[in-house]
């Protein structure tokens, strides 16, 4: 099944695509050694994967079950995690479910909290596409395989990343420390025609809303998939499928701050 294309207000695309990104990386890990180390992830095997990722998507139902309007006190859920590895696929593919059954019976205006900008139910969606995405990415790179993303959801991805990013020092301490002088970086995703714009303040950095008039200390070019898996950190900014003009050492500095 392909991944659907999104717009940034695709709600119910987003919804579809986390049933998508999870039945993608379900296919990828049934017949898959679940020791298999995952060099993105460092220290973890794909069943170490699988596990974070349906914990995630459990965790983050019971937030929008609870509609909650503060930041939890403790992620303890229940997980119902079976007794054997190698039921972990099963298990992702029903944490999927209850995830899907969640969204389907919320209100996604509803306003609640979120780590993010955006105070409502739809940025738990929103998040979760991501989260599976990125980690079934992972699960690839991990089988010598090249993933695949499609461009519109790619952009979405890369939007979601810098939009949140800097509230992210709730749980990234690193992200606190991204500060600068004004200077500025363009991320340009030569595919969709999309562009984003970051600009480092001495009290902490942002997304400026009208990127195509500011001019840019670093650039980096590239499709909205290598742009999305750069941010993540699973693609350096030297690879050979980007592009960068200007400050080089503003986009290490970039990559070393932004992590989460």
């Amino acid at each position: 099944m392909p991944t659907p294309q999104l717009s940034v207000s695709g709600n119910p695309s987003r919804r579809i695509a986390v049933a998508d990104q999870t039945e993608r990386l379900c296919t990828l890990v049934r017949d898959a050694d679940l020791s298999t180390p995952v060099p993105t992830c460092p220290g973890w095997t794909l069943a170490d994967l699988i596990q974070h990722v349906g914990s995630v998507q459990r965790w983050f139902s019971v937030l929008l079950q609870l509609r909650v309007q503060g930041p939890p006190k403790s992620r303890e859920v229940d997980l119902h995690l079976p007794e054997r590895p190698e039921l972990l696929p099963d298990w992702l593919a029903a944490s999927a479910a209850v995830a899907i059954h969640t969204f389907e019976s919320m209100d996604p205006d509803l306003p609640m909290w979120a780590w993010g900008e955006d105070q409502h139910a739809r940025f738990w969606v929103r998040r979760m596409l991501f989260e599976t995405l990125v980690h079934r990415a992972d699960a690839e790179l991990a089988l010598g395989i090249t993933p695949e993303i499609a461009p519109g959801t790619a952009a979405d991805g890369v939007d979601e990343f810098l939009v949140n990013l800097p509230y992210a020092g709730l749980f990234a301490p690193g992200v606190k420390e991204m500060r600068g002088r004004g200077e500025t970086i363009r991320f340009k995703a030569i595919d969709v025609g999309d562009e984003w714009v970051m600009r480092l303040r001495p009290d902490g950095f942002g997304i400026i809303e009208t990127p195509s008039i500011i001019p840019a200390s670093s650039t980096i070019r590239g499709t909205a998939a290598d742009l999305l898996l750069f941010l993540y950190g699973r693609l350096p900014h030297t690879a050979p499928t980007l592009k960068v003009t200007g400050d080089e050492a503003l986009l290490t500095r970039w990559s070393v701050h932004s992590k989460f």
